[in-house]
């Protein structure tokens, strides 16, 4: 594995394709076919720079340097969409990139999948400490075992499922089938996103990184963080997992902050790539460990109109709850999709169901341009976003405002030590 990082100045260009060339120059890809995974465009990375990189470095030399966009069970990236996500034009694409096609992962096309063995049961159950214990399908999109090389681009943060994004994670759920996918959300669920996110090593990646060890194709991961202007702090290429644990202990120095008190209310100012609640939600994700004991959550966005491209008919039939409203109930909700039921639980947060009444341990608000019925129907609560001033919010002291809210994890207490 070779790489840099850095917390005080971020990567240069140079510094990048020096990087990405050196572990390009002994991988034997000549002639051969390269498939790219890159994350769609809800992450901040800097993928135009490495679009032009890997095609300055292998075009040259490969047959075919094809990209495959790791929606997981997000909605599909339009043509237009991906040129502005790699930087180029229809026009580039065509002239400077001939050795290039695009194209979306299809987790609901099952001629889209490959099976490639199945996790059983008791090492499931292993893997997640008794948690789960069931026979786990492995599916994945089927250009994983068609192409020679693999190569992830691979920003790395915290997650509310993974406990840090990147890495084997741009497999599963990248580029996987549903049922992998609705296993370990749920499971991460059920152990609740406070548990989970921000922390290195937890039963999903656990259980992602053993499913990865049944693909034989060769891969290389290049791993990174990105700072507060989005530039890249650092860059490790090789082994998907050992580039992936290097990015994330830079992760965790940039990405979580610590705060000495929670607040009553909390107002997040999502950014523009968050587009719906599905994504969206990650507001709650990284704030709820900051949220007072009966305050409120507001996820505010202007741009938000939907609660979701691809699940909106699903999470408005179930709606949002508390994890327990769930499992005391589970005779009534065994058959629903277990990855909505995830989504679900991490943007209503904790709480408990008794008696047949929920109550959540903090109240999440709508503040976007979803109408208020919609709200009401899925169980979340609604303000007219020009209710609100949010420089007058920022005056009062029980309130915290964040902007970009859902990139960075907040929790209580001291900063752990460098080590």
């Amino acid at each position: 594995m070779i790489g840099k990082g850095s917390l005080e100045v971020s990567l240069s260009d140079a510094e990048v394709r020096d990087i990405l060339a050196g572990a390009l120059a002994e991988l034997p890809v000549d002639g051969k076919r390269v498939l790219v995974l890159i994350p769609d465009h809800t992450r901040h990375a800097p993928i135009p720079l490495f679009f032009r990189i890997l095609g300055e470095l292998l075009q040259p030399r490969v047959r075919a340097l094809d990209y495959l966009v790791a929606t997981g069970t997000h909605a599909p990236m339009e043509p237009e969409r991906i040129y502005r996500h790699v930087g180029i034009s229809a026009q580039e694409h065509r002239t400077l990139y001939p050795k290039v096609h695009f194209f979306n992962h299809e987790h609901l096309n099952p001629d889209a999948l490959a099976t490639i063995g199945t996790l059983e049961s008791g090492e499931v159950g292993r893997l997640t400490n008794g948690l789960f214990s069931q026979d786990i399908p492995i599916t994945i999109n089927r250009m994983a075992v068609e192409y020679d090389q693999i190569l992830i681009v691979s920003p790395v943060v915290p997650h509310e499922a993974m406990g840090f994004a990147g890495g084997n994670k741009y497999f599963f759920p990248g580029i996987a089938g549903l049922d992998l996918v609705q296993t370990f959300h749920w499971l991460a669920a059920v152990i609740t996103n406070p548990v989970v996110n921000g922390v290195k090593d937890t039963p999903t990646r656990r259980v992602i990184d053993r499913a990865a060890e049944f693909l034989q194709t060769p891969r290389v991961c290049f791993a990174f963080a990105v700072d507060r202007r989005h530039e890249l702090a650092c860059l490790f290429a090789g082994e998907p997992r050992e580039s992936w644990s290097r990015a994330a202990d830079y992760s965790a120095r940039l990405h979580i902050a610590y705060l000495d008190r929670p607040y009553g209310r909390i107002l997040g100012l999502t950014p523009p790539i968050y587009e719906e609640i599905w994504v969206a939600g990650k507001a709650m994700y990284k704030l709820e460990p900051v949220v007072a004991e009966g305050g409120e959550l507001v996820i505010h966005g202007g741009h938000i109109r939907e609660i979701s491209f691809v699940h909106g008919r699903e999470i408005e039939r179930i709606g949002y709850h508390v994890r327990d409203y769930f499992l005391e109930q589970w005779d009534r909700f065994a058959h629903e999709p277990k990855l909505i039921m995830a989504h679900s639980t991490n943007v209503k947060g904790i709480g408990t169901f008794s008696g047949g009444v929920e109550r959540p341990r903090v109240t999440v608000t709508l503040a976007t341009s979803i109408p208020r019925a919609t709200c009401d129907r899925i169980n979340l609560a609604y303000r007219d976003l020009a209710s609100i001033d949010i420089d007058e919010w920022r005056q009062d002291p029980d309130t915290l405002v964040v902007e970009e809210a859902g990139q960075v994890l907040y929790r209580l207490g001291p900063a752990p030590a460098v080590t």
